[in-house]
């Protein structure tokens, strides 16, 4: 595509976008009397008009029903996560079996992390991006620690090269062959929610089954973002959050993935609980942990309704926009068109006062860029929120702004691309 930098391009695609009307089914925070520009869905999607009569369909419940209402209603709670589950699979690409919503998502990874980290002799290392979010740092380290290992000897890290801001493929792969016979799990992120990278995946997971180790992928800033085809590329298991790009609200309920090859291999480990034992005689409360087949064999305690309400919510949003292909079609160009008024900005302002880190290829990046602000980056940003402009700010000096295909238009980024160059003039004279 060819963009320009004026509005009436600007507007003329949105006349153009077939996912237009999604907008209005979203809750925009206000700046003084307009609606915020809102491109933090990367941290915090926006609320669905939809939330407010899901949860009070569900109070309703609880008020007409009380305890019957895990099997009465139409909707009644001991199987409603199954529905989320038909919708949930799409987003990842996994069959439904192969996915449950439950928890949160640290929650998720260390108990994915019983089963799947399972250090052995030599084998006892895990492999990492370097620079991953603190949430898997910590859980790994912890990790690491109750099994009895020191975390400098036990975690491997992956960085870029002196003078890069990404990874490189071949680097993360080369890195996993190096040490294949210590590693006991390769454990990544699907997106770097600092830079904004999208990693090769299928790659990483090939590399790490070649030299015979289990795969995990933490995809907070991928699911719901760009396509994933998890059973495809033979994963071994993931979880998300689901509150940035699915928008089920702050700390909404989390998803797990468990690749049905493992559904029957009894040597995985696992913390069991009630509501993962198998469904049909869960209310025996017989001695002997049994689990349910599939994914929800992982669950540990029973379904949280109310953040379920909330997430189905922003499901059928998705299923009715017609998942990720079009949304993925849309980024795509949203983020292009981010990419060019960024580089129009430095061309008006004559410097490089800002330089975007996350990728350049589409294949490796997704609703995201992630800038450096070479100069007084703070300041910016803060002008940026007075201009009604809300991206998110990560220390020392990045500005990261997702434009959302559900609820971004191709204006929100030109008015941003506007409102950034008179900031940054205000503030650099």
């Amino acid at each position: 595509m060819n963009f320009e930098n004026n509005l009436a391009f600007a507007r003329h695609q949105d006349a153009a976008d077939i996912l237009k009307d999604f907008r209005s089914e979203f809750l925009f925070p206000k700046h003084k009397e307009n609606d915020f520009i809102y491109l933090c869905g990367n941290s915090l999607g926006l609320q669905p008009k939809a939330v407010k009569q899901v949860l009070n369909n569900q109070l309703d419940n609880w008020s007409n029903y009380a305890v019957e209402g895990w099997f009465d209603g139409d909707e009644p709670w001991m199987f409603y996560h199954k529905e989320l589950k038909k919708l949930m699979a799409p987003i990842v690409g996994a069959s439904p079996i192969e996915v449950c919503p439950m928890n949160t998502l640290t929650v998720n990874l260390h108990l994915l992390m019983v089963s799947f980290y399972q250090p052995k002799g030599k084998r006892f290392k895990i492999i990492m991006e370097g620079g991953a979010f603190p949430s898997d740092q910590y859980a790994i380290e912890s990790q690491v620690r109750f099994h009895g290992f020191d975390p400098k000897e036990a975690i491997i890290e992956v960085f870029p090269r002196d003078g890069e801001e990404i990874l490189r493929t071949e680097d993360i792969i080369a890195k996993i062959k190096e040490n294949g016979s210590d590693i006991a799990l390769v454990l990544f992120g699907g997106i770097n929610y600092y830079t904004g990278q999208w990693y090769d995946m299928e790659a990483i997971t090939k590399a790490g089954h070649e030299v015979g180790v289990m795969v995990g992928w933490d995809l907070a800033h991928a699911a719901g973002n760009v396509p994933l085809k998890l059973h495809d590329w033979d994963v071994d298991f993931a979880c998300w959050c689901s509150y940035k790009y699915q928008n089920s609200g702050p700390g909404g309920i989390s998803g797990i993935f468990v690749h049905e090859k493992h559904f029957n291999n009894t040597e995985l480990n696992r913390f069991a609980g009630w509501w993962g034992y198998q469904e049909n005689k869960r209310f025996k409360m017989e001695k002997g942990f049994i689990p349910e087949a599939g994914a929800d064999g992982w669950q540990v305690s029973c379904t949280q309704v109310m953040p379920m309400a909330i997430y189905h919510a922003s499901l059928q949003i998705f299923d009715k926009a017609g998942y990720i292909e079009p949304l993925r079609n849309k980024s795509i160009s949203l983020t292009g068109y981010l990419e060019y008024i960024i580089n129009q900005v430095n061309k008006e302002i004559n410097i490089e006062q800002f330089k975007i880190i996350t990728p350049k290829y589409p294949k490796a990046r997704g609703a995201q860029l992630s800038i450096i602000a070479l100069e007084k980056g703070k300041e910016i940003f803060d002008g940026l929120v007075a201009h009604g402009i809300l991206g998110d700010w990560r220390e020392p000096n990045v500005i990261r702004l997702s434009p959302i295909p559900l609820y971004n238009s191709f204006e929100d980024i030109y008015l941003t691309g506007q409102a950034l160059l008179q900031v940054t003039k205000n503030i650099l004279k």
